[in-house]
């Protein structure tokens, strides 16, 4: 199993982090990858990936979850993001009910690129949402996953896009009780 460690750092009252109202900031690896998540959730760290969920399970509704790739020092460019999307989802063994179209995002030197499948989950027997993240800066490769029921959509929608608008990769930070110090 992988060693996880949590630790909560006093911030120093110039600091510089910033965040919504309702939410935590979650860094990872000293900011290899951060975003905003709501304040309230649980982080359950796995053998490979962060969850995240609004309840305990297995109580919960949703579930976010990341793990973090680290490529061998090259070129990406050549293998689009949104081809390594069409195919994870394209091979998704789910009672897929519907694919939503790809989302391409560029923010300096970060690519994302996501989309959304609706599901039939057969221990339910509910409608349910995926959503499948995949963002790259450098050698980089967070994978992010969304899963929640259908009913839900209204709450976890936005709880998506903060993530997303909060998203930084690559994003190293050498003083946390500092902050980013507005780089990307």
């Amino acid at each position: 199993m992988a060693k996880w460690s949590k630790r909560s750092l006093k911030l120093r009252p110039d600091h510089l982090w910033r965040v919504k109202p309702g939410y935590k900031i979650f860094v990872a690896d000293r900011g290899a990858v951060r975003f905003d998540f709501p304040g309230s959730w649980l982080v359950i760290p796995g053998e490979s990936s962060i969850k995240f969920h609004d309840k305990k399970p297995p109580d919960d509704d949703c579930t976010l979850q990341l793990s973090v790739m680290h490529l061998p020092p090259a070129d990406w460019s050549g293998l689009p993001l949104r081809r390594l999307i069409e195919d994870m989802v394209g091979r998704d063994s789910r009672n897929v009910l519907a694919r939503g179209e790809i989302h391409d995002i560029r923010r300096g030197g970060l690519e994302i690129s996501w989309t959304e499948l609706r599901f039939l989950d057969p221990n339910e027997s509910r409608d349910a949402f995926s959503r499948t993240c995949l963002a790259r800066k450098g050698n980089l490769q967070p994978l992010i996953t969304f899963d929640y029921w259908a009913d839900d959509a209204p709450r976890m929608i936005p709880v998506w896009d903060e993530m997303l608008r909060s998203l930084r990769v690559g994003a190293f930070i050498e003083d946390s009780s500092l902050g980013d110090c507005g780089r990307e």
